[in-house]
């Protein structure tokens, strides 16, 4: 009888072994004049990266999020929340073959936002007309 208990002990043991790794980290502080942008950002490619963005600036303070996937030149292509404003947070989705396309507001204003850089990059834009900090943050 102990035999048994050992053995289905031991395979049960074996089946649940798992592995923990550390998740990598990118941290992009950005303060921005009227109608400029951050430095291209580079995402993770070919895995999920979780993108979450804030914009700190008093009266305009907000933050919103996506997780994206970069595949390296072919495409981004997310899903997420955008920042509240006037409303509720709303669902953002996309694709992105080029620059210029919106993925992620990250200020209550919805002026502020993270959009495509390239085809294989990001980066912050500001098209208020002040100055906006905050800051980006990729996990993968």
């Amino acid at each position: 009888m102990a035999t048994v208990v050992a053995i289905i002990t031991s395979m049960v043991v074996a089946n649940a072994t798992q592995s923990i790794t550390t998740p990598n980290a990118a941290f992009i502080s950005y303060s921005l004049t009227a109608f400029t942008s951050s430095a291209p950002i580079t995402p993770a490619g070919n895995r999920s990266v979780l993108v979450m963005g804030c914009c700190t600036t008093p009266g305009g303070q907000g933050v919103g999020q996506v997780s994206l996937i970069h595949s390296p030149s072919t495409v981004i292509e997310w899903v997420g929340l955008e920042s509240p404003s006037n409303a509720a947070s709303t669902i953002t989705s996309g694709f992105s073959y080029g620059s210029g396309i919106h993925i992620v507001y990250i200020d209550a204003s919805h002026l502020v936002d993270i959009e495509s850089a390239s085809i294989d990059t990001i980066l912050v834009h500001n098209s208020s007309q002040g100055t906006r900090a905050g800051n980006v943050t990729l996990i993968w």
